[in-house]
């Protein structure tokens, strides 16, 4: 038996491997490794959620002392004016009564303030600061960051009128109630009180001065754990390299030292986009963040507006700008503008503003790429991408397929490799309650689906092998050929075999028109299949020798021939063949269970032919005893 079992376990082996072959295409096919291939998502969706973390929110302020001194009337001055004012009520070009003199005269004095007011003492100072908001982001992981000139800078005439516009509403309202003041027995009404007002912002801010001015530049950045919320702090940035305002290169690079594993968006090409392709603009829009009704969170997350590349300009000094309809505000200057491929091909820059003071829609201009990293030169920088940001995009395509047991892990790295990181404590959370929710769908290891399969296979098979064995040995089969070529896919005799049969029906030989079911093959030895009676039918260790002792000689029940050989069970008529259970004619052979014509049944017995008792059998025509059993 034990040849039988080591050809069983080859055939298992065997069985699996093609089983297998057949099963392994159906697994599950791997998430796929590229941070830049997009999910089914929007581009806008997968576009802001990659982008996001580094587009941060910057700001630049000056402190100092503002001086300004104490007015006074210039007498001569004012009495000159006065007698005018007289000669105008006689000639009936203004009111006679007090109210419509005094406004006439503050008219007056508001268009040439210094005419008619005059530096005294004592001087006044206020501790003051300006500043304002626009959008950075950041282009290497150690801490540059990328904005826009005018966001770092304020020029003087522009410096002045924040400070006043800041420190002097103060002063301004305290001079304009003296004037008034001084109006005896006339009551002002509104309009007084606005020319009486803009005397002195006019006076206030042209005398005013600056001591001590410093300024400072900053980034808004996260802490570990807060991610985007209150405890968020202002991180000083360095001034590294600064080029002209608008309408030149329009450029600025800060340096936050200290910074590691920042994430970062990468830099593409003037090439990537031509007019008609979308444009996709990140930044932090004042209408937000300098409106008191939204929170600090709202505040810092940024905003992407979308529209077409609508041309190339140029400026009358040769600087490249691109029009686009990307809406933009005031804030978002200095927000990374990108393709629908997540790269900054530019930096917004400008936009036209109404006469209101309200942004333009159509009329947004963008600092090509190109001149980006020309500045980059300058300073040998160069766009660098950290293991964070690569971690975080793919976690992203994870999470967008709904691979959440997939994302999990990565988001948790980008988290210790950045715990400053804005968003990936929300990624977190969300992953964890999809995964609980059964929301799921990550694909399988390979592996996994291998041991599966294999696994469930093994023990199918196991148990057909072991169900056949116990059949058999309750069913010795007779083997006809030499013990050393024992017929594995033979078919067991029946017992009333022992009958001779008619002669000429051997091996290759035909049989009723039909061809024999194993021709000439080896199955049954080139020895004489039915020799002389008292001849070894099979072999020396007959199985049915002389006198029918013993009746299972030395001749091995399943010699090394294989049990299973080319007959169809698992050689050429496949197990998962077109046609039935083991082949195109039949459960083991053609057109019979057994067989040809349906020569036994399933347990060796002559099946029943409907008109004849004497069958087409395997070799020739018999005809069984009566009760259809040998004893």
């Amino acid at each position: 038996m034990s040849g039988y079992f080591r050809k069983t376990f080859a055939k298992i082996a065997a069985s699996t491997a093609v089983v297998m072959a057949v099963a392994l295409p159906a697994a599950p096919a791997a998430a796929d490794e590229s941070p830049d291939q997009r999910p089914d998502v929007a581009v806008g969706t997968w576009l802001a959620a990659r982008t996001q973390p580094a587009v941060q929110l910057t700001s630049f302020s000056y402190t100092g002392t503002v001086a300004v001194p104490t007015s006074t009337i210039n007498e001569n001055a004012f009495q000159q004016l006065t007698q005018q004012a007289v000669i105008a009520v006689q000639n009936g070009k203004i009111a006679s009564d007090e109210r419509s003199i005094a406004k006439w005269l503050f008219q007056r004095i508001a268009a040439n303030v210094d005419a008619y007011l005059v530096e005294t003492t004592p001087e006044r100072t206020v501790e003051a600061e300006v500043g304002g908001m626009c959008t950075g982001w950041w282009v290497t992981p150690d801490g540059y960051m990328v904005t826009g000139a005018h966001c770092v800078q304020v020029g003087d005439t522009e410096l002045n009128q924040l400070f006043a516009q800041q420190a002097l509403a103060k002063f301004n309202e305290q001079d304009a109630k003296e004037i008034i003041k001084g109006l005896q027995g006339i009551e002002a009404d509104e309009e007084m009180v606005k020319l009486a007002q803009q005397i002195y912002i006019t006076f206030n801010s042209t005398h005013m001065r600056l001591r001590g001015l410093k300024q400072s530049l900053s980034v808004l950045q996260s802490l570990p754990g807060g991610g985007v919320d209150k405890t968020a702090k202002a991180v000083p940035a360095e001034l590294v390299s600064v080029g002209e305002s608008y309408p030149g290169k329009d450029f600025a690079l800060l340096k936050v030292n200290g910074q590691q594993n920042l994430p970062t968006v990468p830099l593409g090409e003037d090439a990537d986009v031509r007019t008609g392709d979308t444009l996709y603009i990140s930044g932090f829009p004042g209408l937000v963040t300098n409106t008191p009704f939204f929170s600090l969170e709202s505040k810092l997350e940024p905003a992407l507006t979308e529209g077409p590349y609508n041309a190339k300009r140029s400026t009358q000094t040769g600087v490249p700008y691109i029009q686009t309809q990307a809406p933009s505000y005031h804030g978002n200057s200095g927000g990374p503008v990108f393709s629908k491929d997540g790269k900054v091909i530019g930096m917004l820059i400008a936009g036209t503003v109404s006469e209101g003071g309200e942004a333009s829609e159509s009329e947004s201009f963008v600092l090509p790429v190109s001149i980006i990293k020309e500045k980059l030169g300058e300073k040998n920088i160069k766009a660098a991408q950290a293991t964070t940001t690569t971690r975080y995009n793919e976690a992203l395509n994870d999470y967008f397929r709904n691979y959440y047991e997939d994302a999990l892990p990565k988001f948790r790295e980008v988290q210790a490799l950045f715990p400053n990181h804005p968003y990936v404590a929300k990624y977190i959370s969300e992953s964890q309650t999809a995964i609980t929710a059964g929301k799921d769908e990550s694909p399988k290891p390979m592996m996994m689906w291998v041991l599966l399969g294999g696994g469930a296979l093994v023990l199918l098979v196991l148990g057909l092998v072991l169900a056949r064995v116990l059949t058999r040995r309750k069913r010795p089969a007779v083997s006809y050929g030499p013990p050393a070529q024992p017929a594995y896919n033979a078919v067991p005799s029946p017992p009333w075999q022992q009958h001779q049969l008619p002669a000429g029906s051997g091996p290759g030989q035909h049989v009723n028109g039909h061809d024999h079911q194993y021709g000439s093959g080896p199955q049954y030895g080139s020895g004489p299949q039915y020799g002389p009676q008292h001849d070894p039918q099979y072999g020396s260790g007959p199985q049915y020798g002389p006198q029918h002792d013993p009746q299972y000689g030395s001749g091995p029940q399943y010699g090394p021939g294989p049990q299973q050989g080319s007959g169809p069970q698992y050689g050429s008529g496949p197990q998962y063949g077109s046609g039935p259970q083991y082949g195109p004619g039949g459960q083991y052979g053609q057109q019979g269970y057994y067989g040809q014509q349906g020569q036994y049944d399933q347990y060796g017995q002559p099946s029943q032919h409907p008109a004849d008792p004497t069958r087409d059998v395997r070799y020739g025509q018999f005809a069984p005893p009566p009760d259809g059993h040998q004893q």
